[in-house]
């Protein structure tokens, strides 16, 4: 079963990249960036309208942080850090997302994470708990994950290799997800940045995807929308990196990009030791396919 679903996804990726190298114009009509927010309405007025729970104060914060320290530094991303804490007041682990000061695209995705994860409720997904904006700050709270993101469990050597048990409920939890943000709420929720450490895991490795800072709101049957490149090289539907438009199926390109990893344990771009190469990921599956040694792609811890 496990090498029919990596078989049936190669092949869609094969085919979205081969697709991409022939395809120099947009087909659908797209969203500006301009139009996916009022941006006559500021933040503070969306957030105390009580769509996030609630605002802590910035002294607390940096109380539950030890002051930001470095001790507590759970990773960075591109526009800030993120840290660990403890809410004594709530009795409460949770992480805490700082955008970094300075930062005007920051800013802005700090902007359209709020707008778009505070409206957001499913079990898959990350919960916002609050947000503050204090000292300066612009600081998210977030539920903790006890067992972090899905790229550590893939290739940290320190950690127990995840059976293939646990490895489909996390797919099946991504894909739930995917298919809430892109069907079943309201508005389609194109995610744009579907990568393992965006995956986080709570304490019973259930799948929660984090990380709404480049999501976008766009109408159901509105198609494509028209965006600067956003994402992470590896992930990127090569169809939407040559015609600038991003939807719903180029979260799941990446979707299938990170199936591939799960089953496999590698990385979306390697290096082929033959050719000293860099060659993607599922273009090496396919070749491994093509030589009958498609059992050889798996992740040979799993047998161990």
């Amino acid at each position: 079963m496990l090498f029919l679903l990596v078989f049936v996804t190669l092949i869609f990726l094969l085919l979205r990249r081969n697709r991409a190298k022939n395809h120099h114009r947009a087909t659908e009509q797209g969203l500006s960036e301009a139009g996916f927010f009022d941006d006559n309405k500021s933040i503070e007025e969306d957030l105390e309208k009580g769509i996030v729970p609630k605002r802590f104060c910035y002294s607390d914060l940096a109380m539950a942080t030890d002051n930001f320290s470095d001790d507590k530094k759970l990773g960075e991303g591109c526009f800030g850090l993120m840290y660990k804490g403890f809410l004594k007041e709530l009795d409460l682990h949770v992480a805490i997302k700082r955008v970094s000061k300075g930062s005007k695209q920051g800013r802005k995705e700090y902007a359209s994470e709020v707008r778009v994860i505070s409206r957001l409720h499913h079990k898959n997904l990350a919960e916002l708990i609050g947000w503050c904006h204090g000292g300066r700050e612009l600081l998210l709270v977030y539920e903790l994950m006890p067992n972090g993101s899905l790229d550590r469990h893939i290739y940290a050597a320190n950690n127990a290799i995840l059976p293939w048990s646990v490895r489909h409920e996390i797919v099946l939890g991504l894909g739930s997800a995917l298919l809430y943000l892109h069907q079943e709420w309201e508005q389609c929720v194109p995610h744009r940045d579907i990568k393992p450490s965006n995956i986080m895991l709570d304490a019973s490795f259930n799948t929660k995807l984090g990380d709404f800072s480049l999501a976008r709101l766009v109408e159901h049957g509105r198609g494509s929308l028209t965006t600067a490149h956003a994402g992470t090289m590896g992930y990127m539907d090569p169809e939407c990196m040559i015609t600038g438009r991003a939807n719903a199926e180029s979260d799941v390109y990446s979707f299938g990009v990170v199936l591939l990893e799960i089953a496999c344990g590698r990385r979306p771009v390697a290096v082929v030791q033959q050719e000293e190469e860099e060659v993607h990921l599922a273009q090496w599956v396919w070749s491994s396919y093509g030589r009958g040694k498609i059992l050889d792609a798996a992740d040979t811890r799993l047998g161990e």
